[in-house]
Parts: C-alpha cells; sequence; structure tokens
C-alpha cells in the first residue's frame, strides 16, 4: 500500500490504472495514425478533418462513407480531439478488414454548434430549444459542403452514405438529415436531441439506430424518446436502445454493440 495525502492506496489498482492511462493514449496514437489530417476551404472559411481511407484503397473501386460527428467536449482547432470517442471503433483491424469504407471526423471550433440550436447551461438536464426555418451554423454549413465534393467522388458508393453522431453530434445527426433527407442511407444518434417536427424530412427514407441512457443527467432521455415517437408518427420504423444504468456517457455501451456496423452498412440505398 502506499499513501498519498492522508490516503491509502492499493499499489495494485494504482498500476492498473497507470497502465489503463497507457493503453487509452496507445489507442488514441494509432487511431491518430489511421485518420490523415485535412482542411477543407470554402472561400474564407475553414473546417479542419480527419479521414480514414480504406487499407488498399483503390481508386477503381467503390466505397461507403461514414460522416461521425463528435460531441462539444472535442470541440476546438487541433484536429485531433475529435478522435477521442468513435475513431477506434472504425479503424480496428477487424471492422477496417470487414467494413472497408472512407471515415471523416470533421472538428467544430470551439464557440459554435453543429446543430442550430440555444441551450440554457443554468441547471441540468439541459434546456434545449431547437428554432425553425434557420440557416445552419458554419460548422454545419462546410460539414455539408465537404460531404457533397467527397459524395461527387467516383469512388465513393453514393448509395452508401452514413451519418453518426454523439451528444452535440447526435443533435448534429437529426440537423444534416433534416438538412440532406436524401444524403444518408442509415443513421446514428447517440444521447442528442433534435427538432422532432422536421422529422418528417426523413423519417420513411432513412433508417435510424437511436441510442440514450436512462440516467442522462446532460441530455434528457426524452429528447431522444420525443424523437423516437415523432418519427414513428410520421411512418418511420428507428430502432432505439434505452441504457437503464448509463449516463450521459452512452456512448460506450452504443460502440460495444456488436451488431452495431453491421446494421449500419447493410442499410443501402435503392
Amino acid at each position: 500500500m502506499i499513501k498519498q495525502r492522508g490516503e491509502f492506496i492499493n499499489y495494485r489498482n494504482y498500476i492498473s490504472i497507470l497502465i489503463l492511462v497507457l493503453n487509452i493514449s496507445i489507442s488514441f496514437s494509432q487511431n491518430d495514425k489511421c485518420y490523415d489530417s485535412k482542411e477543407f476551404v470554402n472561400q474564407l472559411d475553414t473546417l479542419k478533418y480527419r479521414i480514414m481511407m480504406p487499407k488498399n484503397f483503390d481508386v477503381s473501386k467503390q466505397y461507403p462513407i461514414v460522416l461521425f460527428l463528435h460531441g462539444a467536449g472535442e470541440r476546438g482547432n487541433d484536429n485531433k480531439a475529435q478522435l477521442i470517442h468513435g475513431s477506434s471503433l472504425f479503424a480496428s483491424k477487424k471492422n477496417r478488414k470487414n467494413f472497408p469504407a472512407i471515415v471523416v471526423f470533421p472538428q467544430c471550433p470551439t464557440d459554435s454548434y453543429w446543430a442550430k440550436v440555444d441551450i440554457d447551461r443554468s441547471s441540468y438536464p439541459l434546456k434545449i430549444e431547437f428554432p425553425e426555418n434557420t440557416k445552419p451554423t458554419k460548422p454545419m454549413e462546410l460539414v455539408i459542403k465537404l460531404m457533397d465534393d467527397l459524395v461527387s467522388k467516383a469512388y465513393v458508393n453514393k448509395n452508401q452514405i452514413y451519418v453518426a453522431g454523439m451528444s452535440m453530434g447526435g443533435m448534429g445527426t437529426f440537423e444534416i438529415l433534416a438538412r440532406k433527407p436524401k444524403m444518408f442511407a442509415a443513421a446514428i444518434a447517440i444521447c442528442g436531441a433534435g427538432n422532432s417536427n422536421l422529422s418528417k424530412k426523413y423519417a420513411t427514407t432513412t433508417p435510424l439506430w437511436v441510442f440514450h441512457g436512462a440516467k442522462d443527467n446532460v441530455i434528457n432521455p426524452q429528447e431522444s424518446l420525443q424523437m423516437v415517437s415523432r418519427i414513428l408518427k410520421y411512418g418511420g420504423t428507428p430502432n432505439f436502445t434505452l441504457y437503464a444504468n448509463d449516463n450521459h456517457n452512452s456512448w460506450d455501451s452504443a460502440f460495444s454493440e456488436s451488431e452495431l456496423l453491421s446494421w449500419l452498412f447493410s442499410n443501402i440505398k435503392n
């Protein structure tokens, strides 16, 4: 046992924590190498993003493309933080072999959001409102233009374009579906929220898998329930998973779903 600041810490536990932190650091470093650092420039605006191409990429072939939208905690301009959550899922050797795809991780600046949203942070869960009939935020506008550019490439399968996001990125997922309802073959929204009225635009055309933690004290799980309820009302048939014991980090459970990627890539537009 070692003593620190009047408390005893189990030596084995201390070593285990150090090993865990080291493994996370190594994993993140490996993922960082898988995703090339890029910038998308549109007039005077720049969107930083990371992109992972399939192994043995062949320009004469066609590949699915996945857009992943990160949460508020990964905003910035280092073009790295957005890889903290989700990147290892797509970059694992098994998944790169079984699901060869182009995977895109854009980064939202610290002072903005993916979705057009008003957030009251004076209490938790957050009070969230989505105004209608508004222009997209600058980061969302750039993401849409980036996707339009990528999808125009001959090596992208236009029938297998996907979007996924967590927390703020879950909001962005619902948002981009409403703004580009004909683009995506399927979508994953984790612990997010959205304007349920706009779900009519994609309810019957875009398969969804929505996740949330029942104990989420950041974004109320009722937000996802409302989205799912309205999608059902408009004729959609979304998958919905509510984790009884999860707080806001329900993405950990979602990423562990054994059928997550097989479900995602099984959806192909007609």
